[in-house]
């Protein structure tokens, strides 16, 4: 689900950089979120608090079903989850 129109960030984005130990702040600087019109700061703070309260992204999108979520498409290029180039590198 899309959380934050002006810059098109989902709450699956959410989650994946706060399970990555990431703070409310520190997203909302990486993905613009709650930057902008500022309407989506509540639904974005309630995804992070779920993810610590709960565990990750898995329980978050499967509270009734007890399996791990599939993510779609991974994160390439990200302070969370830097890409193999940048491991190389170091």
């Amino acid at each position: 689900m899309i959380v934050c129109v002006c810059h098109r960030v989902s709450d699956r984005e959410i989650a994946r950089h706060a399970n990555a130990g990431m703070s409310f702040d520190e997203i909302q600087f990486e993905l613009g979120v709650a930057t902008q019109c500022g309407r989506c700061e509540t639904c974005a703070r309630d995804v992070v608090a779920r993810c610590g309260a709960h565990g990750g992204a898995a329980a978050i999108y499967n509270e009734v079903a007890a399996q791990p979520v599939q993510l779609a498409t991974p994160i390439l290029e990200s302070k969370a989850w830097p890409s193999s180039q940048l491991l190389q590198a170091a």
